[in-house]
């Protein structure tokens, strides 16, 4: 991943000024190839003139792992888990939160009732999804992750209803993501656009959790920081 970082650094550099050069302001960017979440952070930083907000890097394939889990475990199709979130970087960082999630209107942990399972089970399997695939057949699931930018697109343009999806986006601050970071977190998309889900609540584990994939952010953006001067 390291590796990736320096070797994307220059290329995601000129695509980004290429974007603030011609590109049309209302244009929608979800960058899929990683480290995803900081070759997007490179090109926001690469196109000052180009609106942040639609420059985006995919974390739905693992919102969709989790969801299939989740769904599995509570004997439901994916679609009766709702307000799932998935935060921070594309990577075994990334943390899947079902402390909002629902099935039925009602609190999915509660309906599940099994928090161990649930942080010493679905929280790493979902993490380490992606190797586990390699490892199993030789090759990366392209076709997941395809289907995956489908969802994430599809939804930006046409709106998810009332359900919450996650999405890497440029950060505004919020829940103590640096400023200008991209990292997932819950969105609601409607009409071509996205807001966040503000106001969420996160205990002690949530809490540790989200700053451990920020600190791993962070780290990748100070790697290539250099290479943007």
């Amino acid at each position: 991943r390291r590796d990736l970082l320096a070797a994307n650094a220059a290329i995601f550099k000129t695509q980004g000024a290429a974007l603030d050069a011609v590109a049309k302001r209302d244009a929608k960017i979800l960058v899929v190839g990683n480290p995803a979440n900081t070759n997007a952070w490179i090109i926001a930083q690469s196109a000052p003139g180009f609106p942040a907000e639609n420059i985006t890097s995919m974390i739905r394939l693992d919102h969709n792992r989790a969801q299939g889990q989740l769904a599995a475990k509570a004997g439901v199709g994916v679609d009766a888990i709702t307000k799932l979130v998935v935060w921070g970087n594309h990577s075994p960082t990334m943390f899947a939160d079902w402390g909002n999630a629902e099935l039925d209107g009602q609190k999915l942990a509660d309906r599940i009732g099994n928090e161990a399972w649930y942080r010493e089970t679905l929280i790493p399997t979902v993490a380490q999804r992606g190797t586990a695939i390699i490892e199993a057949r030789g090759a990366s699931s392209a076709a997941s992750a395809a289907n995956a930018a489908i969802d994430h697109l599809r939804d930006w343009v046409h709106g998810a209803g009332d359900n919450w999806v996650s999405m890497g986006v440029v950060s505004d601050g919020s829940y103590g993501i640096p400023q200008g970071l991209v990292c997932g977190v819950p969105v609601h998309c409607k009409s071509g656009g996205y807001a966040r889900i503000e106001g969420l609540i996160l205990d002690p584990f949530q809490r540790t959790m989200l700053d451990r994939t920020i600190a791993e952010l962070v780290d990748e953006r100070e790697a290539v920081i250099d290479i943007l001067k």
